[in-house]
């Protein structure tokens, strides 16, 4: 598959200048032909910024282009398309920040249906509030292998920005801004990579990677800035997530930046195996991190957290959810509320079950710095090494009839307000001092831990 590299104003003008100045018919005979190697558009009567619906024009081209074996070229210009339906084997594209799509219609500007090796590249795919429905993409892809779409603009959608459903392959740095669902909703993938795109001004999601049931995923998800996510339709964690994952299991989530989230940065719902990674993380107005509901084996390692209502939550072992590491992570500048969810209570770090807490920097947490369990649901958590500076309660650990073992070891806790060491019950503290009541909590062991 040809590379759509070719695709810079300067290469494509001198593989192409002597074929837009020919007449039509002279033009589409030398573009495509092999000694070219590439199709432009233009031989097809495709004109920049002409305020005609170019559909069957556009639609044309592919097909042509596709069937020769040839990448297709577009310079730049608007051009007023919809509904158009890339063929399996297109390379597409055009001159970066030029070549725009303006969507027409309630279908997709561009879709790929049970097609394989889709290549599109340079091109920006203007909604403007229509060129799709709230159900699909600008850019819809389903039943897809071999997708490569790069250095793609996609704004302004009704809907996501890109939709892919049962598809693999690369999605790389793109840029999604205005969308008034997400800007990339994948669901059930079957080999994805999520890389290095830019994701703002969302109403309800930043890249969302779904299943319709529980099962194997793997999409990688990596070295991606998304900000600025709303939940417009509201919720209590459906909506408002910079990278939500959902029923997917073996996704990794590492070396994102994620800022500005009416919800988590990043939500992991009822996902296996999930490793969630090195990510930068501010200003979100709810739990900065959570793995929730029926999970199991999450990872959660390397992040750094600064601003967020909750830092990280481990939770809902009711449902099933459990086994999980926290290393390593730093969490500061809790608030003391959450304007988008007002069940939230602040805290750096909260886990319930089967889980391991270590090597953790929690500071400046107007509630607990880091919390094991909630009333009966707590089960065979460790806490240890970690640091906890400028909290109200340093750790506080459920004490009630019912709650299972934790380990609390080797920690340091400094300038805690109400106390270092708490046992609760349910919401409210039973031991401001779990040390000089440790004989009255037989689930808990404590050793070692530094208190100033």
């Amino acid at each position: 598959m040809t590379k759509l590299a070719i695709f810079s104003r300067r290469a494509a003008l001198a593989g192409l200048g002597a074929a837009v100045a020919a007449p039509p018919l002279a033009a589409y005979a030398k573009a495509t032909s092999r000694s070219s190697g590439v199709l432009d558009g233009a031989a097809f009567g495709l004109v920049p910024d002409d305020p005609a619906d170019q559909s069957q024009k556009l639609q044309a081209a592919l097909e042509a282009a596709a069937k020769g074996g040839l990448p297709l070229f577009l310079a730049g210009g608007r051009y007023l398309v919809g509904g158009i339906q890339l063929p399996a084997g297109i390379s597409f594209g055009g001159v970066s920040g030029a070549t725009v799509l303006s969507g027409t219609g309630s279908q997709p500007i561009l879709s790929a249906r049970d097609v394989a090796n889709v290549c599109l590249s340079a091109l920006t795919l203007d909604g403007q509030g229509s060129g799709s429905s709230a159900q699909s993409g600008l850019l819809d892809c389903r039943n897809c292998a071999g997708l490569n779409l790069e250095k793609l603009t996609i704004s302004g959608g009704p809907g996501s920005g890109l939709l892919l459903s049962s598809c693999a392959g690369l999605v790389t740095g793109n840029i999604f801004t205005g969308h008034a669902q997400a800007g990339i909703f994948a669901n059930n993938s079957q080999g994805l990579t999520i890389a290095q795109n830019s994701i703002s001004q969302c109403g309800n999601g930043g890249i969302l990677v779904w299943r319709d049931a529980s099962g194997a995923d793997g999409t990688i998800v990596t070295g991606n800035r998304v900000s600025s996510i709303s939940a417009r339709d509201g919720g209590s964690g459906q909506n408002g997530n910079g990278i939500n994952v959902f029923r997917a299991d073996g996704v990794t989530i590492a070396d994102n930046v994620v800022s500005d989230c009416d919800f988590s940065a990043i939500r992991v719902n009822a996902g296996q195996d999930t490793i969630v990674r090195g990510n930068g993380i501010s200003n979100c107005r709810e739990v900065a991190i959570y793995s929730e509901f029926d999970f199991s084996g999450s990872e959660i390692s390397g992040n750094v957290i600064d601003g967020a209502a909750a830092g990280i939550s481990i939770t809902n072992s009711k449902e099933g959810g459990r086994l999980a590491v926290c290393a390593n992570n730093i969490v500061r500048n809790i608030t003391p509320n959450s304007p988008t969810n007002p069940d939230v209570r602040p805290y750096g770090i909260a886990a319930e079950a089967d889980t391991v807490i270590s090597g953790n920097t929690v500071d400046s947490v107007p509630g607990i710095g880091i919390a094991a369990g909630y009333g009966v649901y707590l089960r065979n958590v460790l806490i240890a090494n970690n640091i906890v500076s400028r909290a109200a309660t340093g750790i506080a650990v459920s004490v009630v009839n019912g709650a299972g073992p934790v380990r609390i070891a080797d920690n340091m806790i400094s300038g805690a307000t109400i106390a270092a060491l708490a046992g609760m019950q349910w919401d409210k503290i039973a031991s401001a001092d779990l040390v000089a009541d440790a004989a009255q909590f037989p689930n808990v062991a404590l050793a070692g831990n530094t208190v100033s």
